[in-house]
């Protein structure tokens, strides 16, 4: 299925990177990811510098697919507040879940430091009350933020508007948040699993996984055969057809971005992530060189046809909403486009294995607005479980959540 439609910016600004071979003959190895998007490349990256080794398959060019279509907000915020995610879990799981959030922010910006020429940014991340009768559950989200030692303050009315030129009546003010380009991230990211001995196909598809006692077998669409230890399904939501159980549903998302804008024009958004308590909720960030990132207007739509006929339309709701929100704003779009994505029920993420495929084929399901985040979590968890060790989120992130 098309992932995207319109003109993402990240793979305009980008141009295809790197060429890589199409998998033409059989192949063995301890590990094989199916996935060329940013999942699959911190997974890799995270197998190969331990000493595991990987071959990577793609079926279409490396980071074409939704990774290209990412807005590349990373928070430690999950899209289901920690209030309403410790109803679900318990207010221990949900704080764990926060916590580890938090601490990827960290990570990801020691890696993406480490690989460079990714243009990841720290930020910090407003989140305002898109309604009046949101403050009061906004305060409880602060309240159980603050309980937990999450770096967060209260903004009222008159600093949101006086520093952030927002109308809200509050918001909570987190000094943890980044942005990147997710796009060169993954390349970057592969280009170093290379040095360490990786290889990549793209242009590769997987037709069948028949999974075995002592190892599994993949075969391709034009035939070829791969027999690894271990798999590691990172396709975005097409990792959804190897399961008959519905762990996730598919939506919509649209975004856009501007021209470069003055800092006079940028305002607060240089420095600060913008999202709202409405769901679905608009979202803005900024690039390096000037940009303002938004996106939102989230639908049920998954049919590409029908997605890309809506985006010029998503586009002149965003503005109409920005300008709501943010009226001196003038923001001149350049790019708009339309994405498919997933999300989970309780906004978590699926990491491991599933007994439809067996103890040696792992799920890595990354679903909801923080993909990247729960991404470089779920490398290290998956890592964990491959090789034998516990890890604290292996429960939570797993499939016996949902039965």
């Amino acid at each position: 299925m098309d992932l995207k439609s319109g003109y993402p910016f990240w793979s305009i600004r980008n141009g295809l990177m790197r060429a890589y071979p199409r998998l033409e003959q059989d192949t063995h190895s301890e590990v094989v990811i199916v996935g060329g998007g940013v999942t699959a490349a911190l997974i890799a990256h995270e197998l190969l510098r331990n000493g595991h080794e990987v071959v990577v398959v793609e079926q279409r060019e490396i980071g074409w697919g939704s990774t290209s279509a990412s807005t590349a907000l990373l928070q430690y915020e999950i899209d289901t507040p920690l209030i309403d995610l410790a109803k679900r879990h318990g207010m221990p799981a949900a704080a764990l879940a926060y916590g580890a959030c938090a601490q990827a922010i960290v990570d990801l910006q020691d890696l993406c430091d480490s690989v460079g020429g990714c243009d990841f940014t720290r930020q910090d991340s407003l989140y305002y009350a898109s309604r009046r009768r949101d403050l009061k559950d906004l305060r409880g989200e602060l309240d159980a933020r603050q309980t937990h030692r999450l770096p967060v303050e209260w903004v009222d009315r008159e600093a949101l508007w006086h520093d952030y030129g927002v109308r809200s009546e509050g918001a909570i003010l987190s000094r943890l948040a980044g942005s990147v380009d997710p796009y060169r991230l993954c390349y970057r990211l592969f280009a170093e699993c290379e040095q360490y001995g990786a290889r990549i196909f793209d242009r590769t598809t997987i037709a069948a996984i028949v999974p075995h006692d002592q190892h599994v077998e993949l075969r391709t669409r034009d035939g070829v055969v791969l027999h690894a230890k271990q798999v590691i399904l990172a396709a975005g939501y097409g990792n959804q057809q190897w399961l008959s159980q519905r762990v996730a549903r598919n939506r919509s998302s649209y975004a856009f971005v501007t021209d470069p804008l003055h800092d006079s024009e940028i305002g607060a958004l240089k420095h600060t992530m913008m999202w709202e308590t409405a769901r679905p909720y608009l979202y803005m960030r900024s690039t390096p060189d000037g940009r303002v990132v938004a996106g939102g207007e989230d639908d049920d739509v998954d049919i590409p046809a029908r997605r890309d006929a809506r985006v010029q339309s998503k586009l002149k709701t965003l503005l109409k909403k920005i300008g709501k929100t943010m009226p001196d704003a003038r923001l001149r779009p350049v790019f708009a486009w339309g994405g498919t994505f997933a999300e989970t029920a309780d906004g978590l993420p699926f990491f491991g294995t599933h007994a439809e495929q067996g103890p040696r084929v792992s799920f890595a399901m990354a679903y909801g607005g923080n993909g990247i985040t729960y991404s470089a979590i779920g490398a290290g968890l998956l890592r964990a479980q491959l090789e034998g060790k516990p890890h604290p989120l292996s429960d939570l992130f797993g499939f016996s959540r949902v039965g």
